[in-house]
């Protein structure tokens, strides 16, 4: 069971409710939380140890924010079809070049020793052919850049759509020939933050969206060709 504080307990005076939110904002923003998952408000409330009614208030107040959608059968995260990933990654191409620009000055010696060392593992994951270890240690080098974004507007705008970040992934990783060209494009950004190159960062992030999005496109035709094949042969 996570244990919470109650309110009274909380530094900051949050509700109950509050606090579910924020923690499960976390798990969604560290990828922790999947496409497939569904998130039930009797069951968030038995894991916290709450009532239903502050389970069920967190969890639509994470609907209201985009961050999930409601069914029938509790809530997911978004469901995107292909033409708002591509909406996305147009998103993605205006913000994340600034955002990249200030990480590189917010980001500490500490952090950047950090990243450092995420870096390493994600190099061992690709040698070792390790797809979901090289998954999560770029989800960590993400969100590590990210959380130094010091105008925390552009920050939360970043993590919202997370869900986009993480279906690119999941298509694109299946795909050994990418593995590389994801390491050397966080290895390269990692550079120009240790730099302190605000301009550097801010290029190199613009061409890891364009090759993210070219990667998806690729492994997205590659899927309808797949889908055709099976529906001839089972005609």
């Amino acid at each position: 069971m996570t244990n919470l504080k109650s309110s009274q307990d909380s530094p900051s005076g949050q509700s109950t409710s509050a606090q579910i939110h924020d923690v499960l904002t976390g798990r969604i923003q560290r990828g922790e939380i999947h496409p497939d998952s569904r998130l039930v408000d009797t069951a968030v409330a038995s894991e916290f140890g709450v009532s239903r009614m502050p389970a069920r208030d967190a969890l639509m107040r994470l609907s209201h924010e985009g961050y999930l959608e409601p069914t029938t059968r509790g809530f997911t995260l978004p469901r995107l079809d292909h033409e708002e990933i591509l909406e996305i990654f147009d998103l993605r191409r205006l913000l994340e070049p600034r955002a990249a620009a200030m990480a590189a000055h917010g980001l500490t010696e500490k952090d950047l020793a950090a990243l450092g060392d995420v870096l390493k593992e994600a190099r061992a994951a690709m040698a070792a052919g390790d797809s979901e270890r090289l998954f999560r240690a770029c989800e960590i080098f993400r969100n590590g850049w990210i959380d130094a974004v010091s105008n925390s507007s552009l920050r939360k705008a970043l993590q919202r759509y997370m869900t986009q970040v993480q279906v690119v992934r999941m298509m694109t990783f299946a795909n050994q020939a990418n593995h590389p060209l994801i390491v050397a494009g966080n290895t390269e950004l990692h550079e120009a933050f240790c730099r302190r190159d605000s301009v550097a960062a801010s290029d190199r992030i613009l061409r890891f969206v364009f090759e993210g999005e070219a990667a998806y496109r690729a492994a997205h035709e590659g899927a309808l060709i797949d889908r055709s094949s099976a529906s001839r042969r089972s005609g």
